[in-house]
């Protein structure tokens, strides 16, 4: 076999490190975008942020979209294009990799987040800003076990009680199980854990070291005084009849309680003024705060969305390493040309992440324009592929735009993601958005007769009679999506 060259022709599409850059931080939320900003204020002397306080260099304004302001030099070019998009496009083309003009002019928007201290603060200027570290609940039982006068030994295994509380404040192991599991450190029996059990289960939050529900409830009766009205009858259903409630079987709860529909009712709201889980109030949930990237208005009869300034960092080249760096000519700055060429390009990048997402806003919001009038009844039915046709991008590049993207209206934040769902078919050939069923669903659920409420089954004919056409697993699913309890469940005295 003799050995030949081949010409052979292809297309392939590569990414350049600036279109790569370009979407990962367009599929970045507000939050994580300023953390990777922070990264290459870091890494890179030659970018900075523009503190507005203290900055006196001002750049001429370029208008972005005739919304929002980008300040820059007047020699400073964008492209119009967005990279991402191509990115996605099978015809993509690798643009310009840097911005020609003054070194000192960069992208700049309206966030004011600046990590240096202002001029004149004392060091100890941000102490009382820091929050004091609450209690966990282990720590609270034991803080009042040291208050109380016990032998060492019941001290001891109230301590050894309280380490095996759950999150929620209760005794989840059987006391004879804890007395074989402590035996080959202490001796002692069940009963000395039932004395130091009753020990921890006075402390505070009451219900705390129950070993069910019905214990914990029975606790928290039984530290009410005796005048307290159906304490005696509450404490009689808690201990016997728990399970009744729960399903809701009033008739039956009447007749072993000998009690009529009014006292029942007020039976049943002493008890569900208790709480179930004594230690929630110590529980602290990692809390995430939603930065809006849009704000949408109602301006001279039209929707319109705008960027939030707040959410936009403000970047730009550093002027003075910019300057020498054009002064120096030699080897030793070649480094420092590519830390310049890297500055631009994520200023252009970041520019453009936000182009990106005031174009598929807007288009989301004239889409759904008679959902900001009336509501998500009126939320019409929306597929990636109608906004992406609409701006010219790529699908999955408008699915990057509307992840952790938020958009705040005056009936609330939401995220972008949220305006798109499938459609339930119509009567007449229509279609109906599934976040619009939901909420009709809602509104019936709200309006119901408490003592005779809406089966799934009743629900869909209701929606049958007003034109959309829903199964009744169909209802269910979405009922359960909005966590409405079954009819049975709802059912009130």
């Amino acid at each position: 076999m003799k050995n030949s060259l081949q010409l052979k022709l292809s297309q392939h599409l590569t990414l350049t490190p600036q279109l790569q850059q370009s979407i990962k931080l367009l599929q970045l939320s507000t939050v994580e975008l300023n953390q990777e900003l922070e990264r290459y204020l870091l890494e890179n002397p030659l970018l900075e942020r523009v503190d507005t306080a203290g900055d006196t260099d001002e750049s001429p304004a370029l208008p972005f979209n005739g919304q929002t302001d980008f300040p820059a030099s007047g020699q400073t070019e964008t492209d119009s294009g967005n990279q991402s998009g191509a990115a996605d496009s099978a015809d993509a083309r690798n643009d310009d990799a840097g911005l020609s003009g003054d070194d000192g002019a960069g992208y700049s928007s309206g966030t004011r987040i600046n990590n240096s201290n202002s001029e004149g603060d004392d060091d100890d200027s941000g102490f009382g800003q820091i929050a004091a570290a609450e209690p966990t609940l282990q720590e609270h039982l034991t803080s009042q076990l040291a208050l109380m006068s016990v032998t060492e030994t019941d001290r001891r295994l109230v301590l050894l009680l309280i380490a095996h509380l759950d999150e929620d404040g209760y005794l989840t192991y059987e006391l004879n199980d804890l007395a074989h599991l402590f035996a080959e450190h202490i001796d002692i029996d069940a009963d000395d854990l039932q004395i130091a059990l009753k020990h921890l289960q006075n402390f505070e939050p009451t219900g705390v070291g129950a070993r069910s529900l019905s214990e914990c409830l029975m606790l928290q009766l039984a530290a009410m005084p005796v005048s307290v009205p159906f304490r005696a009858k509450a404490q009689q259903l808690v201990e016997q009849h728990l399970d009744l409630l729960a399903a809701r079987d009033f008739m039956k709860l009447k007749r072993l309680l000998r009690v009529n529909d009014e006292e029942l009712k007020r039976i049943r709201e002493l008890i569900v003024s208790l709480e179930p889980k004594p230690g929630r109030c110590f529980s602290h949930d990692d809390i995430r705060y939603v930065v809006a990237d849009v704000v949408v208005k109602k301006l001279q009869g039209k929707w319109q969305a705008m960027l939030n300034q707040e959410a936009m960092p403000r970047l730009r080249v550093n002027k003075l390493y910019a300057d020498l760096l054009h002064k120096s000519r030699d080897a030793d700055g070649k480094n420092l040309t590519g830390q310049l060429q890297e500055a631009r390009w994520l200023i252009k990048n970041v520019q453009q992440r936000f182009d990106t997402i005031l174009r598929v806003t807007q288009a989301i919001v004239e889409r759904q324009k008679h959902f900001f009038e009336h509501g998500e009844v009126a939320m019409r039915p929306l597929v990636l592929r109608e906004i992406a046709d609409q701006v010219g991008l790529h699908e999955s590049t408008i699915s990057r735009v509307t992840t952790q993207k938020y958009m705040l209206t005056p009936r609330g934040i939401f995220e972008l993601k949220y305006f798109f769902g499938s459609s339930v078919s119509t009567d007449t050939g229509g279609a109906c958005s599934a976040t619009a069923i939901r909420a009709l669903i809602k509104q019936l659920v709200q309006a119901e007769d408490q003592k005779k409420p809406l089966s799934d089954n009743r629900i869909s004919d209701i929606l049958s009679q007003q034109g959309i056409l829903v199964a009744r697993r169909t209802v269910a699913k979405y009922r359960e999506s909005l966590h409405i309890q079954p009819a049975n469940l709802r059912k009130s005295i």
